[in-house]
This record gives C-alpha cells, sequence and structure tokens, in this order.
C-alpha cells in the first residue's frame, strides 16, 4: 500500500533529504492536519454556540471522520497484502475489509461535510447567516481525511524492521 508511489521520480534538494525520518515527519504532518482540522471546528462552535447558527448533529461528520482516521491507520500494508497476520480469526480478508470501510467511513464523512456546507450555508444563505460554520465543518473533515492519508501513505514500513 504505501510503495504506489516509489517509483516516481522527484528530485529534491540535498538539504531535503529527510531519509530515515520519514516517519516522524508523516506523524508530525498527518498530527499537525488533525489537529488543525479539530481545532476550526472548536472555534466555531465556540464563536456559534446556538443552535440556530451550528446545529449540534453537524458534528457527526467530525466524529465518524475521526474513527475513520483510526480505522484506515489500525492496519498495515504487510496486514492487507497478508505478509504479515495471516492467522487469527478474519485474517487477510479481515483486514482489507476493515480498510475499505474505514476509507468509506471517510468518504461518507467528506461528503456529507460537503453537503452540510452547501445545503445549509450557501444555498440557503440569509442575510443574517454567516457561512463559517459551514466551512468550518468542510475543513474539519478535509484536514482529517489528508491527515488519514498521510499518515498512512506518507510512512514506510521498511524502517521498522
Amino acid at each position: 500500500m504505501s510503495g504506489c508511489l516509489d517509483h516516481v521520480e522527484c528530485h529534491r534538494p540535498e538539504w531535503c533529504e529527510i531519509g530515515e525520518k520519514r516517519n516522524a515527519v508523516a506523524s508530525i504532518a498527518a498530527g499537525v492536519l488533525f489537529f488543525a482540522g479539530w481545532w476550526i471546528m472548536i472555534d466555531a462552535a465556540a464563536v456559534y454556540p446556538h443552535q440556530k447558527d451550528l446545529l449540534h448533529a453537524y458534528h457527526t461528520c467530525g466524529v465518524v471522520s475521526t474513527l475513520a482516521f483510526f480505522m484506515v491507520n489500525a492496519v498495515s500494508a504487510g496486514q492487507v497484502r497478508g505478509d504479515s497476520y495471516t492467522t487469527g480469526c478474519i485474517g487477510q480478508t479481515g483486514a482489507r475489509i476493515w480498510l475499505f470501510i474505514g476509507f468509506l467511513l471517510a468518504f461518507a464523512a467528506l461528503i456529507g461535510s460537503c453537503w452540510i456546507l452547501f445545503a445549509a450555508y450557501v444555498v440557503n444563505q440569509d442575510k443574517d447567516r454567516d457561512p463559517y460554520p459551514g466551512v468550518a465543518i468542510f475543513m474539519q473533515n478535509f484536514l482529517i481525511f489528508v491527515g488519514g492519508l498521510v499518515f498512512k501513505f506518507g510512512r514506510t514500513e521498511e524502517l521498522w524492521e
């Protein structure tokens, strides 16, 4: 899974070589994206505490996106390929199903947040209603989604051995 772009040539400057620090850089970048997503949503919830501005049910997308973040990153590429963890209740097939459900939840949360943004804040725009809560909901889910992808595909398992 993590080797899908290993054959792509990208010449970087000498000072930008990360080498064995790849896992640390990817983990920090994913953590910053995850943190930024939740920070934006917490800011929107603090600025707009009333139901008429920001429905509390809209937080469900962020919770589902966070759950998907953990589900996607709970299985390693070796488990999906069948290199490691071939025994147990469900084995390789279970790892693939778990990863598929995680990505399905991540995309569903992202699409749901996009729907909330446009249906509740862009199309039905009142003069008194600020669109920032809708943008915050979408940005939260987008940043968590990108953070999950960075954490899943930005790290390499060769450095673990």
